[in-house]
Formats: C-alpha cells, structure tokens, sequence
C-alpha cells in the first residue's frame, strides 16, 4: 500500500508538471514587480537600483508572511502609498526631480527566465513602479511565490512553489 501512495504522488506531480491548465492556474498565482527606469541613461539606470533596494527593503518582511497571491495582492495594495512615498524620496535624496508612481496593474510580459525558472510569456500582475517617464529598462522579480524575498535579511531566497501547493490543500 505504500508503494501505491507513493506512486500515486508521483503520478500527480508528473501530471501537474505536463498539464497545461495546471501550468497556465500556476502562472497566474504569480505576482511580480517591476522597477521602470526614467530612461536608459547610465544615471536613470543608477538609481532605478536604489529605489528597487528601497522598495524591497520595504516590502519584504511583510510579503514574506502572505500565504497566497490574493493576500499579496491586498498587502502590495495597502503599501502602494509608502512605495511611492519611498521611491519619491530616494529619488528626491539622489538629486532627482521627476517623480515615482506604484500600482498593482495586468500587463502582457515576454518570456523571462529568473535564476533558472522560466515564466512563460502572457499576461501578469505586477506591482509597477514607474521613475518618471517609466521608458527605461526595468528590474524585475517575482514578489509571489517570494522568489526574490526573505523575512530575515530581506534577500534574494527561494521558496518551494510545490511546497506551497501542498501546503495549501493539505494544510
């Protein structure tokens, strides 16, 4: 009867892991951020990464504890007006005049690959953050799952997604 449980597990992850509905539910359990430069001058590009260490400073022990993309959402939402208080400020600090905006928004994104996981190319939720115009290249990661957050340092870590999966049914 083990043997039975056992395969009967491994069926299911190997089923989930070819099945395109499972694959595409699994896509739209993510939420991602994305920091838009003013520009593509090297300046814009400069502080584009002060203002994402910023915001990841601000957001990641507080991300950390949602334990679905809805929560997420609702906790992302509650911080937009500090996001962009802070953003606004870093870029004030750095000599910069234009300002900073910050929404959770549905957006068509390519085919990225992060740290070896590849999420395929469609539509997303994403926190935006816009410096200025929001024309330049863009630093981007996966808020849920916390692909890009830890509680303690507030660090680039890695959470199991088939993890949360079981843990979500089974409890």
């Amino acid at each position: 009867i083990t043997f039975f449980i056992i395969f009967i597990i491994i069926a299911t992850i190997i089923f989930a892991g070819t099945n395109p509905t499972s694959s595409a539910k699994i896509e739209r359990d993510y939420l991602r951020i994305h920091v838009r430069a003013n520009s593509n001058s090297e300046i814009d590009q400069a502080v584009k990464y002060k203002v994402k260490d910023g915001v990841v400073s601000l957001i990641s022990s507080r991300i950390t504890e949602c334990v679905d993309k809805q929560s997420a959402m609702r906790e992302i939402s509650r911080l937009i007006p500090e996001i962009e208080r802070e953003s606004k400020s870093l870029l004030k600090g750095n000599g910069f005049t234009y300002g900073a905006r910050a929404q959770i928004r549905r957006e068509q994104f390519p085919t990225r690959v992060y740290s070896g996981r590849t999420l395929e190319a469609g539509e997303y939720d994403a926190l935006i953050v816009e410096l200025g115009e929001g024309l330049g290249d863009n630093w981007w990661c996966v808020i849920y799952p916390p692909l890009c957050f830890t509680a303690a340092r507030g660090d680039v870590g890695y959470r199991s997604i088939i993890y949360d999966i079981i843990n979500k049914f089974f409890g």
